[in-house]
């Protein structure tokens, strides 16, 4: 993967268009899609952007927790254990959120061939893999008190844990087809047919009846309270700068590491 980017997009290589008048003199650039991916460029913009959303996360991730500890009433039937919806909402929400980033960079790299739409797709698979992780996990704590069982196998916890295996395949797929110099395309229609998982993780409290609870929170309405609810878009927005952070972190890091590989080839061939 990481030949594969240097390969399609050096360094500090200039993109542009260049258009113009008859004299040739007279040149005016237009800024094509693979002039924003440069890496010089996206390095550029990246470095100071990854400590401003990495703790503006912390920051929002810790008022949250205060607001929902100590500023919410416990729910009616629920009790205590309501304030575990403050993580596990996000973190459900980030790992279906995160393969939807996989895919829209799978489609940018098969596409337009998007130089650092593999990295990007790297870079967001395993802090999408963790998050999908924590979702499992709350929701088998916030289940145990509710449901009186740890687990229950219904569409959307079985789903989500089969989207939590397909983000450790894909991490084990990009990881081999980077060892063997491949162009990411195999992982990019992995990542791809992979989304089939998202709408049945969304619709499966709807398709089945089961344990699982229905649809509480809409884009319009939301069936829980709202002096329980008005931490969550605080927590929602905190996990989601961590989450941005985090993936710009480890692109940073990829395209290090591409850096001194193909540095360490060019040492080899001398």
């Amino acid at each position: 993967m990481a030949g594969a980017v240097s390969s399609h997009w050096p360094i500090g290589h200039k993109s542009g268009v260049t258009t113009g008048s008859n004299s040739p003199n007279h040149h005016s650039t237009v800024p094509s899609l693979h002039a924003l991916a440069n890496p010089a460029r996206f390095l550029k913009i990246a470095r100071p952007l990854t400590p401003v959303l990495f703790w503006a996360g912390i920051v929002l991730i810790a008022l949250g927790c205060w607001a929902g500890l100590t500023q919410t009433p416990p729910d009616y039937l629920q009790g205590e254990t309501v304030r575990i919806l403050y993580i596990h909402v996000p973190a459900a929400w980030l790992g279906m959120g995160g393969w939807s980033g996989i895919a829209l960079s799978s489609i940018a790299l098969l596409v337009w061939r998007h130089p650092l739409a593999a990295v990007a797709a790297r870079a967001i698979a395993l802090p999408g893999a963790v998050f999908a992780a924590l979702c499992l996990v709350t929701g088998s704590i916030w289940g145990r008190p509710t449901w009186g069982t740890w687990w229950q196998w219904d569409g959307r916890l079985t789903s989500m844990l089969l989207l939590f295996f397909v983000y450790c395949a894909y991490i084990a797929l990009a990881r081999a087809d980077a060892d063997r110099g491949g162009d990411g395309r195999v992982p990019a229609l992995f990542g791809l047919a992979g989304t089939v998982l998202l709408p049945i993780i969304r619709y499966s409290v709807v398709w089945w009846n089961t344990l699982h609870q229905g649809p509480s929170i809409g884009l319009t309405q939301s069936t829980i309270n709202r002096a329980i609810l008005w931490p969550l878009p605080i927590m929602l927005a905190g996990f989601s700068f961590l989450f941005a952070g985090i993936v710009l972190m480890r692109m940073r890091a990829l395209l290090a590491t591409a850096k001194a590989e193909a540095r360490m080839r060019r040492m080899a061939r001398v």
